[in-house]
């Protein structure tokens, strides 16, 4: 089966496709013509995971899936959630995005936090989502090479390593993109 993942991120394209295997073929948005970025304007992971896979779907006419997803800290109220990828403003920076949310949690002794992945699907015009989360906290300062956006700083409850320290497999085997992306395949092999 040939799907569209409307995003711009190779890593986490790099990510799916490595947890989907082989019965899919993954396209890219460059892959089917898609240039231009993708809205993102609503205040929660559901509408947005929605608003790139609909902007496709409407425009290119493919069946395709689009991801959001949200850092979420106890302490900060579950920010920054919905605005994790521009949470230290624009242009957006993963750095920037850590050093902020260091700076904020610096003193705190409550670091629990979750990441939380939506995945919205358009199948052949109908709409379905699939939700993943991964639990843990925030450490102090950095660790780790792999992985990308706050994966140096959270580790996942019951591990010693972050995200960042932790190969794609051991990553998506716990990941909230992980979880998502296995129901996400549940259904799409359910399906055929």
């Amino acid at each position: 089966m040939k799907i569209c993942f409307a995003t711009n991120n190779p890593k986490k394209i790099e990510e799916v496709k490595a947890a989907l295997g082989e019965d899919f073929t993954i396209v890219s948005l460059a892959e089917i013509g898609c240039h231009e970025e993708l809205p993102e304007t609503g205040d929660t992971l559901d509408f947005n995971a929605f608003q790139k896979a609909r902007h496709v779907f409407d425009n290119y006419g493919v069946s395709c899936f689009a991801d959001d997803t949200g850092l979420e800290v106890e302490i900060l109220s579950g920010a920054p959630g919905v605005y994790s990828g521009r949470y230290a403003g624009e242009p957006r920076s993963d750095d920037r995005n850590v050093d902020l949310l260091l700076q904020n949690l610096e003193g705190a002794s409550d670091r629990k936090a979750q990441f939380r992945t939506v995945i919205a699907l358009i199948l052949d015009g109908e709409e379905h989502s699939f939700e993943g989360t991964a639990k843990g906290e925030i450490i102090t300062e950095r660790s780790g090479e792999g992985g990308f956006g706050y994966d140096p700083i959270f580790l996942p409850e019951g591990y010693k390593k972050t995200f960042a320290e932790l190969s794609m497999d051991e990553k998506n085997a716990i990941s909230h993109r992980g979880k998502a992306v296995r129901k996400l395949i549940h259904f799409l092999n359910s399906y055929q």
